[in-house]
């Protein structure tokens, strides 16, 4: 082994030499003669974070550049692994990528870079990247939604005609996301593509990669949408309870609003504070929301109705006390009524006579014919007297059946919009 040690440090450095004799690290491959293809590909090593409120994700690659440069051909059948310093004494490509908040170069222990050159002038650069890149995300539908996220990898400073990006292997040229094992996302599907970025200064060489992810559903269920039906439910024992316990009824009705409005600010924590998003789970809460605040308004409405109309017992014994009453004032109330009535009695004899002796003449009659309502009148006042029997339909006889309507109604309704509310956001 010495000896192969002692070989090698004698052939090496002769050809590095060789190599960077004549050597211009400023001037690209090809240099006048067309485009340098730079062949590129990607190995994930993990995704990190995928954060809403940020609306990006993290995540550490290994990006493999390959290109063919000629004045580094040499002869032999071997390539040469060189140092990741060495690097700055070659001409390298000016790769960037596009959506980058935030990226650094792993340099434990040394820079993690790799060099190495094949006998044909090809060279191999490999870098191990730390990014967190933009991912503009759709929260419509969330926590139902399906995002999908891209990195981009263009051409600083050369143009299309400088410089050409292409997949080594077309969708196979990014590997390890088979074995990725995300939080709350599922990878559904990847792809390649190639494009152009045109800005002002000239058209430039991009390479897109795509992935498509869907978020798990169970962990929101047990958290927010498990308690918040639950908190439903509780507010419905209060139909079951007498109206006449009122801190009872009054309590399940305070403790549900008031614990809902706190799991609705906790489940908005993690979300980004915009108001053009509404979101599928802010539906869900506010659903919720309105039936318990429902059950807390039907208890105020069937006790207003309770204490401004007696039921039949405190009707009964209303009626017993008049009666009393009506008995103890028998004597004055029926000399008073036969006075009021002999009074009524003389009244009616003398108007007939006085009609008997003056006759009323033609010419009054239809002026009292004329004073009559007029059609327009007559119909207004129909309509009133219809909008009052509609009013009176809807008069509750009993406050009590509001809580037996009540523990129909609610439960049908929920059950429902329930229904709804699966249905269009998980198919729609």
């Amino acid at each position: 082994m010495d000896g192969s040690v002692t070989s090698t440090e004698e052939i090496l450095p002769p050809t590095i030499q060789k190599l960077m004799k004549g050597y211009n690290k400023y001037l690209r491959p090809f240099f006048g003669n067309g485009p340098v293809a730079v062949g590129m590909s990607l190995d994930i090593a993990s995704i990190d974070t995928i954060s809403e409120i940020n609306m990006d994700y993290t995540a550490t690659i290994f990006l493999r550049q390959r290109w063919t440069d000629e004045r580094l051909c040499f002869d032999g059948n071997k390539s040469l692994s060189l140092d990741g310093r060495l690097v700055e004494l070659l001409w390298v490509p000016d790769t960037f990528i596009v959506d980058s908040k935030k990226s650094f170069l792993h340099d434990i222990t040394v820079e993690n870079r790799l060099i190495r050159i094949f006998p044909n002038g090809t060279v191999l650069y490999a870098l191990r990247i730390t990014t967190t890149v933009a991912c503009n995300m759709d929260l419509t539908k969330y926590p139902m939604d399906r995002q999908t996220c891209t990195l981009q990898l263009e051409s600083w400073g050369y143009n299309v005609k400088d410089v050409v990006f292409y997949w080594t292997r077309g969708n196979q040229s990014v590997s390890g996301l088979d074995h990725l094992q995300l939080a709350q996302y599922t990878l559904e599907d990847h792809y390649t593509s190639e494009s152009e970025a045109v800005y002002e200064t000239g058209n430039y060489p991009k390479l897109i990669f795509h992935f498509k992810l869907k978020r798990s559903i169970l962990y929101f269920i047990l958290e927010t949408y498990v308690p918040s039906s639950a908190l439903v439910v509780l507010s419905w024992v209060s139909f079951w309870i007498s109206q006449s316990s009122v801190p009872a009824r009054i309590c399940i009705g305070v403790t549900t609003v008031l614990t809902m409005t706190t799991l609705m600010m906790g489940a908005r924590t993690s979300l980004p504070n915009a108001n053009c998003f509404i979101k599928a789970i802010d539906v869900y809460l506010g659903i919720c929301f309105s039936f318990i605040f429902g059950a807390l308004i039907e208890y105020a409405v069937a006790h207003f109705c309770t204490l401004h109309q007696p039921n039949s017992a405190n009707a009964y014994m209303y009626g017993q006390e008049m009666q009393e009453r009506e008995d103890e004032m028998n004597g004055v109330a029926t000399s008073i009524g036969n006075h009021t009535l002999r009074a009524r009695k003389r009244e009616e004899m003398l108007s007939r006579m006085g009609s008997a002796s003056n006759p009323i003449p033609s010419e009054s009659k239809e002026e009292i014919n004329s004073s009559q309502p007029q059609t327009h009148c007559t119909k207004c006042m129909s309509t009133a007297r219809q909008i009052v029997r509609c009013l009176n339909c809807c008069k509750v006889e009993n406050p009590h059946y509001i809580d037996n309507y009540s523990r129909r109604t609610f439960p049908l309704s929920f059950i429902m919009i329930n229904l709804l509310y699966w249905t269009y956001y998980l198919y729609f």
